[in-house]
């Protein structure tokens, strides 16, 4: 079977957790590399969640995790602890043992990329701040990688943290937008709205369905993602949210996409009252175009998608404290 080798870069919490394990356990998936970027929690636990992932898949020492930028290029980090809670589920492992990757993600992007030019995808899941400081050191980089998919911004919706901005965006705006102006030749993004709400928001029954498969995975998903979706349905959101570990999906399995249109994708940098705002425009305006928008998924087949992961029998490295045999 041939594989798709990527690297996740993250904001490691919640779902970030999850599109880890669909990374590693997905049959077509040769994940080389975890890159860290500051955003969802505190720089320290999202590297420790990292490694409680692969942990719980029993991959714990298998895929480096590189250590990357600890703060947006221009602006302070603001964190969504208020969504995730520290990210964990109040879960842990002992951490005497665990190291990173010495090489910084910044520079493991470019060597990998170097190193196999045209073969490697990347899923950015979290701000852009690692890739764009990449493309800084190095405007080969956009050339070199063969798929970028990027979970950021609103299709001409609402946001998830302003009324007009996507958290990822939000938290690091300029580079997103140096991100979006570098030319990869193949981008696609996976927006918060509409698709998000509409196509990967599983209700608290299907949420619970899948927590009770019986696997370490399940058990971890359903810890994992309890703060956020009993914040999501404080805010009106109907069940648990899956933009992180829907891109990885769609980069692994791009039959499950059914709509998307080619954009001009830009995001405001100057305006505070809409920093981080995502201006997708839309054919009529005759824009060059810069990224493949996905605008719908086959909901019901990621959610079949995401329960075989789920149900894959693991064993962890290490006891997982809080986690339940």
């Amino acid at each position: 079977m041939p594989t798709i080798p990527l690297i996740i870069d993250t904001d490691t919490a919640q779902d970030d957790c999850i599109a880890i394990l669909a990374g590693l356990l997905d049959p077509v998936a040769d994940l080389r590399a975890i890159t860290m970027v500051a955003g969802n929690v505190g720089f320290e636990q999202q590297v420790a969640n990292a490694h409680l992932t692969l942990n719980v898949a029993g991959r714990l020492g298998t895929v480096p995790i590189h250590r990357g930028c600890t703060q947006p290029l221009l602006r302070h980090w603001e964190s969504a602890e208020d969504v995730h809670g520290d990210g964990s589920g109040g879960l842990s492992i002992p951490s005497d043992s665990l190291v990173e990757a010495d090489e910084h993600a910044v520079q493991a992007l470019l060597r990998l990329t170097a190193e196999a030019p045209g073969e490697l995808s990347i899923v950015a899941i979290g701000p852009l701040t690692n890739l764009a400081a990449a493309i800084v050191l190095d405007r080969g980089f956009a050339s070199r990688v063969k798929t970028l998919v990027i979970m950021g911004g609103s299709n001409n919706a609402r946001g998830n943290i302003t009324a007009s901005a996507e958290f990822n965006f939000y938290v690091d705006p300029e580079a997103a937008q140096v991100v979006l102006q570098a030319g990869f030749g193949d981008l696609r993004i996976v927006p918060w709205a509409p698709l998000t709400l509409s196509d990967a928001t599983f209700p608290r029954a299907d949420y619970d369905r899948l927590g009770a498969l019986g696997t370490p995975l399940a058990g971890f998903y359903h810890r994992m993602c309890a703060a956020t979706i009993d914040y999501d349905e404080s805010v009106g959101i109907d069940g648990s949210t899956h933009p992180d570990s829907l891109s990885v999906a769609v980069l692994l399995h791009p039959e499950l996409v059914t709509a998307e249109s080619g954009y001009r994708v830009d995001v405001e940098t100057a305006s505070e009252l809409n920093r981080g705002m995502s201006v997708m425009a839309w054919e009529k305006f005759d824009l060059p175009v810069n990224a493949q928008v996905i605008e719908a998924v086959d909901g019901a087949a990621f959610y079949e998608y995401l329960g075989g992961i789920l149900a894959t029998p693991t064993t962890p490295n290490l006891p997982v404290s809080g986690l339940s045999s």
